[in-house]
């Protein structure tokens, strides 16, 4: 029945298999069908009933098929970043033409934010994990602290500077918003 499955899943993939055909095709179906067996024996205390157990059994033969199945792809044609053609690759980070100036405008807003409506603490706080990439627990214990108390002033300081930026004209989108 295992093997019967592994042929039916194989042949339904023929398309990724390529010119996978004859004794090569039914030793990857049989290969399939034999670590499907092994994998049910080891899970055999598993299987709670709560459908048939062939069906439960087909399950691990489809497994095995789909990573036979990625193997032999991977086999085919290993992925290479020789074979990446650069100029065919988009330029989706470049700067539209309006986009500097108002980059500019929300840094400059940004800056005013951090220095004018956060608390020393928060600043403090904001600039070592935001802007220097310290990490929490190492800022608690530089400033004599736990992680919470550190994560409650980062949260603060961040929901304050959205609330600047977005009255200094600057809303930030739900993506632009966590750092």
């Amino acid at each position: 029945m295992l093997q019967r499955a592994a042929f039916h899943e194989l042949h339904r993939r023929r398309g990724q298999l390529g010119a996978l055909s004859g004794p090569e095709f039914d030793d990857v179906a049989q290969q399939c069908a034999d670590d499907a067996m092994m994998k049910i024996l080891a899970r055999l205390d598993d299987f709670e009933g709560l459908s048939r157990f062939t069906t439960w059994a087909y399950k691990f033969v489809i497994f095995e098929v789909s990573t036979k199945v990625a193997r032999h792809a991977w086999r085919r044609h290993p992925p290479s970043a020789e074979e990446l053609v650069w100029e065919h690759v988009p330029d989706t980070l470049a700067i539209r033409p309006g986009d500097q100036a108002e980059r500019r405008e929300q840094l400059d807003a940004l800056v005013k934010a951090v220095d004018e409506d956060l608390t020393p603490r928060q600043r403090e706080v904001f600039v070592a994990i935001a802007l220097n990439d310290v990490a929490i627990d190492v800022l608690a214990l530089q400033l004599e602290s736990n992680r919470n108390a550190i994560y409650k002033n980062l949260f603060d300081a961040r929901r304050k500077l959205r609330a600047s930026l977005a009255a200094a004209g600057h809303p930030l989108s739900d993506e632009d918003g966590r750092a």
